[in-house]
């Protein structure tokens, strides 16, 4: 069997190629564009990937049609693994272009390829929660409520759901579709909010903390290991349906400050914070993401490894390998 990961290079794309290597004995060929989220190869060769005979690699621009050539060299398709998008909200608020050309016309591109593979049994879109919208509390959306997104890197992840719906309903497109929420683990781009904190506990810096605009009540999420992640790939391509939907869930919610402060605990440093209000400054940053996961579940679908196991391993594993949060640029 061969799968296509793009974005293998990058943060949950290195998971997923781990994982594959780890629990199958599949070929994997990657497209990665290697920007600053991928670190070049510098991923790959820390999980001991880069020279696996198992692995090709292609660094190349999906935004840009994929030619013959390429398609020649990547070779006939079992599976496709559509991770690799331009991901972060605030890049996405300063300058929308480059997510629409990476979101939607790149996954255009990525649709195009699958519909040249004969032998193609199914393409994950991985898609995000926020394409929901904020959720009040008590509130978890299922996968095919209603679309509300915040800012435009949500519109583009939405608008690329809908180009993939389109495809699998005029071209017959064997795609299905994820949500996830809010990834973590080794590796982590210190942007992201788990390694941004542990780089400014560690400097003694404040943490700034996105709160409710009285600046009482911390934004939450439902973190979840890019390795559990991976894990819940591997199951949509043997479990999922062509044409549905499918939401990865995290154990449980944690609100921003906790996730703080557990994050100082194990760093054994204090936690200098400010809670800020982002979203009034900043529209597009909404307090509080949420997904229904009974659809998984009742598949038969469970966590490989619980949130707190997950979350001290990766801050002690950082700790020992603080290169990991340095900002690349």
């Amino acid at each position: 069997m061969r799968i296509l990961v793009t974005g293998g290079c990058g943060f949950i794309g290195h998971h997923m190629v781990e994982h594959l290597i780890k629990n199958t004995d599949w070929e994997v060929v990657i497209i990665d564009k290697l920007t600053y989220a991928s670190n070049g190869f510098d991923r790959l060769r820390d999980i001991n990937c880069f020279d696996n005979k198992r692995i090709t690699t292609f660094t190349t621009d999906f935004s840009h049609p994929i030619t013959t050539e390429l398609q020649r060299e990547i070779g006939p398709l079992d599976y496709i693994i559509h991770l690799g998008a331009e991901t972060h909200v605030d890049r996405s608020i300063q300058n929308p272009e480059p997510f629409i050309i990476n979101n939607i016309l790149g996954t255009m591109h990525i649709l195009d390829l699958a519909n040249r593979q004969p032998n193609l049994t199914k393409m994950i879109y991985f898609s995000t929660d926020e394409v929901f919208g904020p959720a009040p509390d008590g509130t978890l959306y299922k996968e095919w409520d209603r679309y509300n997104s915040s800012n435009p890197y949500a519109a583009t992840k939405a608008g690329a759901e809908e180009l993939c719906l389109a495809y699998a309903n005029t071209y017959k497109t064997p795609v299905l579709i994820s949500h996830s929420m809010n990834a973590f683990g080794e590796r982590q781009d210190p942007e992201k909010f788990i390694p941004g904190t542990l780089k400014k506990v560690l400097a003694g810096e404040i943490v700034l903390i996105h709160s409710s605009p009285d600046r009482t009540k911390p934004g939450s999420r439902f973190y979840i290991h890019a390795r559990n992640i991976a894990a819940a790939m591997l199951f949509l391509l043997d479990k999922g349906v062509v044409r549905d939907k499918y939401n990865i869930v995290g154990e449980k919610e944690v609100n921003n400050l906790e996730l703080a402060r557990f994050i100082a605990d194990v760093a054994g440093k204090p936690l200098s914070y400010e809670m800020v209000d982002f979203h009034s400054s900043r529209p597009g940053h909404d307090l509080r993401y949420a997904l229904d996961g009974t659809k998984m579940y009742e598949m038969g679908w469970r966590l490989p490894v619980n949130f707190e196991d997950s979350l001290r391993k990766v801050i002690e594993w950082t700790l020992r390998n603080q290169k990991w949060l340095r900002k690349a640029e």
